[in-house]
């Protein structure tokens, strides 16, 4: 793990104080193309803060002529991150015994973010790639959420170990998004997010827009 990346366990980012912005959830399908891998019953995966979609659908337009966004998961209900996040930490300590329970937390969160600071159940993050005009998914270097074990680290955004292909996709990605004024969290390329604890935190603001909401 690069000694930089701050991670979204960090008490740092738990410390930041949410004011809670009363946006609404808005549905991204008829807005933007949506994949169906991560769909659940209800539809929350394509739901996302009403302020974070108006920011997808300008980076949307920042893209190049023949790239597209590919929507995966957005809004998550707290039941299903708490099952993400004990279930990849319990694999970790299962592969590396020697862990202790803070390390494995810790480890944890570089891929999936801790109930109590996860910017899904804000409806402020959102998994996406890029897609060709016929929805076909370009080279990022690996799929939407392979782990750092599966990827042997090439999920890190900044990943030396990607093809140049994949790598000129992540710029192109990256550039879209961060004018449209969101960040991502560095041990992901598809994870972006606006308005959360990790927002606040990466560019200074004193408090977070968006906490935890009902879908």
């Amino acid at each position: 793990m690069a000694a930089d990346i701050v991670l979204i366990s960090d008490p740092r980012v738990a410390a930041i104080p949410v004011r809670e912005s009363g946006e609404p959830l808005a549905d991204v399908r008829g807005r933007l193309r949506v994949d169906d891998r991560l769909a659940d019953a209800i539809g929350a995966y394509a739901h996302l803060r009403s302020g974070l979609l108006a920011r997808l659908e300008k980076a949307e337009n920042l893209l190049p002529s023949g790239y597209h966004l590919l929507i995966v998961e957005g809004y998550r209900p707290i039941p299903t991150q708490r099952h993400y996040f004990d279930e990849y930490r319990d694999q970790l300590q299962a592969s590396f015994p020697e862990m202790t329970p803070a390390e494995a937390h810790v480890a944890a969160s570089r891929y999936v973010s801790p109930v109590e600071v996860a910017p899904h159940t804000a409806g402020a993050a959102v998994d996406l790639t890029l897609c060709s005009p016929e929805g076909v998914e370009y080279d990022m270097g690996t799929a939407v959420n392979d782990n750092p074990e599966q990827s042997d680290g090439a999920c890190y955004t900044a990943a030396a170990n990607i093809g140049p292909e994949a790598r000129e996709h992540r710029a192109i990605l990256g550039k879209a998004l961060a004018e449209a004024g969101l960040i991502n969290y560095p041990t992901e390329w598809w994870h972006w997010s606006y308005g959360d604890r990790y927002w606040a935190f990466t560019t200074g603001a004193s408090f977070a827009l968006y906490g935890p909401t009902p879908f």
